[in-house]
């Protein structure tokens, strides 16, 4: 099995190279390159996740050092089950967003990039690969820097456009910042082991591997998107081509979770305060960004803040792990650790399939703004049906994966309730409490997205000439929407395959449950409904003219909500009215416009920037001197590092 499993390694990283370098090969727009490279992409992305399911069943690890690259540093590959997870959410997500390309990249404007867009796509999944199965902490930062060095490229395909170049800019700055607290974090790491192997002989527990662990907290939750890290997100994955969003936020997403639950599993040894970091951390991102997804009229940015919550999800159930391990209580920390991994594989799934879904929708109707959608479940009805799926999945209904995680979640602060001493307690109350809130706002938020895209009447000329998609974009995501279903459907029998005896209920019992009740109640109506059919138009309250300016709009479903949480949005309402007489009895018209602040970015990111400026401007001036000037300041560091030298030796 070893053997066999190096060879589709081997094959599947071999594939994603040759899909990254093919297209950069022809200069010209050529859509059989585009095709071939896809092919590489596709059988890549199956061959890493063919990799990476029998290590999960059979929880082997294997190891391979192919070269020595300098003294003490190896290139070493480490393929255990933590890491065949993560590389089978990248296979399965990579294929599936390998045929979905097919079609979108063909509608993505530039003709002339397409190629590297397709290349950098190839290049962004082998980078990601190699940064789940480095073995040595140089490894794992040359592919981060590489997955963000693409993954930028991806985010800069249409530069022109309005707010590409903010978006970009503000993505690179953070990647960069990313970067810095892993360096900091791996070095310090360095100086505690003396090797630069990424999992040490055994966990570290001093001072300075706290400090080390802080530093990797830090670079990880950049990448992850948790608050308040995250004002990237939402200008990133809107900016980028949506079968990129896909990836983004389905797979890229999850490798800084990776990281960090290999650094609380294997290289550090965490307390409760920790633990509680983590896991406060996570619930304050869950709530803040469903808030923010919340008040969205850009199908995009809605998703993406979609993915700040899911995260914090994620990070609530690893803090959870921390906690109950510190506490001595490891079958409650197996099951938290448990919820934590299994979403990250379900929101890999339903995220990417509702990037794919949104991505087709802006395709037919050139506009990402839902209040000039609707009626779109009409003109697209397999496109809404995945979407619908994928809103299903992504609010925790049964029997769908979304559900099975958040269930096992909630579980751990159920059963953590019954045995924790009373400050404890109040912890595991308060962040269940925030978690609660936010998946009902979840389930609301999505209601009204699907509702207002794509039922009632078109809202715009787009929408009314709006047609389905070709039958890759179809079917892309649909793969991801059938194992949606399968994984919910099937998540009992998946953990015990995996050797897991969770407190988990057989949810093909309950779907099957389901479906019958369904089922009953649908023949039973229609043997018992009268069978005529009676046209008529929907009352209008005395308005004889229907028209979509009557429907539901988004900002009229959002408004009690934005009320509600008005000391978060910052929410300023303006109403002003126009009079036909002077005593101003009778109103003309109402006009009513309410503006949100941008909390985070007005409040902690300009100042931070503006601090950066004025440094920056100090610096100048030593800049402009003259030859002598420099060679003084010369002399001052160098008699500093000697005294600084003298002192410490």
């Amino acid at each position: 099995m070893i053997r066999v499993t190096l060879y589709l390694l081997v094959a599947g990283f071999f594939a994603l190279f040759l899909g990254t370098i093919l297209p950069l090969l022809v200069r010209r727009e050529a859509k059989p390159i585009r095709t071939v490279s896809l092919i590489a992409t596709a059988l890549g992305s199956a061959f890493l996740a063919g990799a990476a399911l029998p290590v999960l069943l059979h929880a082997t690890t294997i190891s391979a050092t192919p070269w020595h690259l300098l003294p003490g540093v190896d290139f070493t590959v480490v393929l255990d089950r933590l890491s065949a997870l993560f590389l089978l959410i990248l296979g399965v997500v990579g294929f599936a967003d390998a045929v979905y390309s097919f079609g979108y990249v063909e509608h993505c404007g530039h003709p002339m990039r397409r190629n590297l867009l397709v290349s950098q796509m190839n290049l962004f999944l082998l980078s990601m690969g190699m940064v789940i199965l480095a073995g040595t902490t140089v490894q794992f930062l040359f592919f981060w820097e590489m997955m963000a060095i693409a993954s930028l490229f991806l985010v800069l395909y249409d530069f022109e456009g309005e707010g590409i170049g903010r978006a970009g800019l503000f993505y690179a700055v953070m990647s960069q910042l990313s970067t810095v607290f892993l360096f900091i974090g791996f070095i310090l790491l360095y100086g505690e082991t003396g090797t630069f192997a990424l999992v040490p002989a055994s966990p570290l527990a001093s001072s300075e591997a706290l400090a080390a662990f802080f530093c990797l907290l830090l670079g990880f939750s950049v990448k992850a998107g948790i608050i308040p890290f995250h004002e990237w997100l939402p200008n990133a994955h809107p900016a980028s081509p949506s079968n990129i969003s896909a990836l983004m936020s389905g797979v890229m997403l999850k490798i800084p979770v990776y990281g960090l639950v290999r650094a609380v599993l294997e290289i550090f040894e965490l307390d409760f305060t920790m633990g509680a970091v983590i896991l406060l951390f996570g619930a304050t991102s869950a709530i803040l960004g469903i808030i923010c997804a919340y008040k969205e009229t850009d199908i995009k940015r809605l998703l993406a803040n979609h993915s700040i919550e899911n995260i914090g999800i994620i990070f609530s159930g690893i803090g959870l792990a921390v906690i109950f391990s510190d506490l001595g209580m490891p079958t409650l920390s197996t099951l938290s650790l448990l919820a934590a991994l299994f979403h990250s594989f379900n929101h890999a799934l339903f995220k990417s399939l509702l990037f794919m879904t949104a991505g087709s929708v802006v395709a037919a109707t050139h506009t990402r703004n839902i209040e000039e959608m609707g009626g779109l479940v009409h003109r697209m009805p397999f496109t809404a049906g995945l979407f619908c799926t994928g809103a299903i999945a992504i609010a925790a209904f049964p029997p769908l994966n979304g559900f099975v995680s958040e269930l096992m979640l909630f579980e751990s602060f159920f059963f953590g309730l019954q045995v924790v001493d009373p400050l404890t307690k109040v912890l595991l109350i308060f962040a269940l409490s925030l978690l609660s809130l936010t998946g009902a706002l979840t389930a609301a938020c999505f209601v009204k997205a699907f509702g207002v895209a794509f039922l009632a009447h078109p809202r715009s000329d787009r929408a009314e000439h709006a047609e389905e998609t070709c039958r890759s974009m179809l079917l892309g995501p649909g793969i991801l929407a059938g194992l949606c279903v399968a994984t919910g459907i099937g998540s009992f029998q998946i953990f015990s395959a995996l050797g897991y005896d969770l407190p988990l209920p057989d949810m093909l019992v309950i779907g099957t449950l389901i479906a019958a009740t369904l089922g009953a109640v649908f023949l039973a109506t229609t043997k018992i409904a009268s069978q005529e059919t009676r046209v008529a138009e929907t009352w209008g309250c005395g308005i004889l003219s229907q028209n979509s300016r009557m429907e539901y709009t988004e900002k009229g479903y959002s408004e009690p909500v934005i009320s509600i949480f008005s000391s978060v949005y910052r929410a300023d309402k303006t109403i002003d009215k126009t009079w036909l007489d002077p005593d101003q009895t009778i109103v003309a018209g109402v006009r009513a416009e309410m503006s949100l602040v941008k909390f985070f970015e007005e409040y902690l990111y300009l100042p931070v920037a503006r601090v950066g400026l004025a440094a920056s401007s100090l610096v100048r001036r030593f800049h402009a001197g003259t030859l002598d000037t420099y060679i003084l300041y010369t002399f001052v560091w160098i008699a500093i590092l000697v005294l600084g030298l003298g002192w410490f030796v």
